[in-house]
């Protein structure tokens, strides 16, 4: 049984771009590098729908971030409190040892 062959990202983004540049075809890059028409065609749509989000604004990165780090918060603060919890918990269920009661 055959191993598959592996590509790394930029060798897949180099051959895509030969191709998108014009120069040269799909059909003599899948050839050269024995690969299927299929799964060339997989990369370069791939490629092309990941390319917008080069350009995405900072704005949306920074809002995306903002929020990941108010959740951040939002768990520590609940982790805190339910530390606390158990402890009272732990606290008020155990058997009292002042004045022998």
């Amino acid at each position: 049984m055959a191993n598959r062959r592996t590509f790394r990202p930029d060798f897949k983004a180099q051959i895509v771009l030969e191709e998108i540049a014009g120069r040269r075809s799909a059909a003599e890059l899948c050839r050269e590098h024995r690969l299927s028409p299929q799964l060339f065609s997989a990369w370069k749509a791939d490629f092309l729908k990941r390319a917008p989000g080069l350009f995405a604004s900072q704005q949306n990165r920074s809002d995306e971030q903002e929020r990941i780090a108010e959740l951040e918060r939002l768990v520590g603060r609940l982790t805190m409190e339910l530390e606390i919890s158990k402890k009272v918990s732990a606290i008020l269920s155990s058997p009292s040892t002042r004045n022998g009661r």
